[in-house]
């Protein structure tokens, strides 16, 4: 167990440097396109085609559906165990209504608050594959650690109401992205396979997005920019698919909360690098490399706390 639980840290830390990447490539389609929610319903379709393909296209990925089907029926899945997706849709349009002005490094660390705070939750409840986690000083302290790494991050915006209120987005899609770790997980373990469960992920999620835009048509009108014919700015589904099938493959080895953790040292790392190498409009000040490295040092400290096993639990 102890080496699968190191493997899994290793491939969600390498699946954090592809969320990066993906926010990366789905701010610009979204710059693009003049619409956010549109470039993450179009993240999202690109990569349901692929799934589609895979899960409809082997017999593995055909029997993981119905036996999620089958353990629907027999209430040993719930329903809403299938809507993860709803939060994945969330982080990827937030990335398209948010980076192109905060930037990768400040939407991740906003996101890491979120996502690091719900993981110390979810963590405790019966939820994740894994099972309960206790919840430790070093876990509590990590994940404060996280929220302050994000005030020090726009410490330099404090008097621009517009940027706090675009970092509320990526905050509440952090909150999200443990609940669907672990829902995802129990997925996954009714289907026997990654696949199926990735496959209900973008689904789900599309819906939600396709919900959201016709929404906003109704609203605002149709987007104003127009389909870039760069190929690479529609890549961030494939990312996305990645993201998933690593969350939802290792989760029942590291918990929900490790999982999370080991992601965000991937995404702050990431995410510096892409907003030096490839600048935003708003190019990372010192206080942003301050509040990746106080994330980083919060991930750490966490880290510690996760090693401790959960206290057994009356049922």
């Amino acid at each position: 167990m102890p080496r699968r639980r190191a493997l899994g840290v290793a491939l969600a830390a390498a699946s954090g440097l592809a969320m990066a990447l993906q926010a990366r490539i789905n701010g610009e389609l979204a710059v693009q396109i003049g619409d956010g929610v549109a470039a993450a319903t179009i993240s999202f379709a690109v990569g349901l085609v692929v799934l589609a393909a895979i899960v409809f296209g082997s017999p593995y990925g055909r029997r993981g559906l119905r036996a999620v089907r089958e353990q629907l029926r027999a209430g040993t899945l719930r329903w809403w165990h299938c809507l993860g997706g709803l939060a994945g849709g969330f982080v990827v349009a937030t990335q398209g209504l948010t980076v192109a002005s905060l930037g990768v490094a400040v939407f991740t660390v906003t996101l890491v608050a979120g996502q690091s705070t719900s993981s110390l939750l979810v963590d405790r409840t019966t939820l994740p594959p894994s099972g309960p986690q206790a919840v430790t000083r070093t876990r509590v302290i990590g994940a404060g650690l996280c929220v302050l790494a994000v005030v020090v991050s726009v410490a330099d915006r404090l008097g621009s109401p517009q940027t706090l209120g675009l970092a509320l987005l990526p905050l509440a899609a952090g909150f999200g992205i443990a609940w669907q770790q672990a829902v995802n997980g129990r997925v996954r373990a009714a289907g026997g396979s990654t696949w199926p469960a990735t496959f209900i992920n973008f689904l789900t999620g599309l819906l939600g997005l396709l919900l959201g835009f016709g929404i906003g048509v109704l609203v605002r009108g149709w987007p104003g920019g127009d389909l870039p014919s760069e190929p690479w700015l529609y890549a961030g589904g494939l990312l996305g698919i990645a993201v998933i099938a690593v969350g939802a493959a290792v989760v029942r080895f590291t918990g929900v909360l490790l999982l999370g953790l080991a992601a965000i040292s991937g995404q702050v790392l990431g995410a510096l690098l892409l907003d030096l190498l490839v600048p935003a409009d708003t190019p990372p000040a010192v206080n942003t490399y301050a509040g990746a490295l106080l994330a980083l040092t919060a991930v750490g400290i966490a880290t510690l706390g996760s090693r401790r096993p959960a206290r057994p639990t009356q049922s």
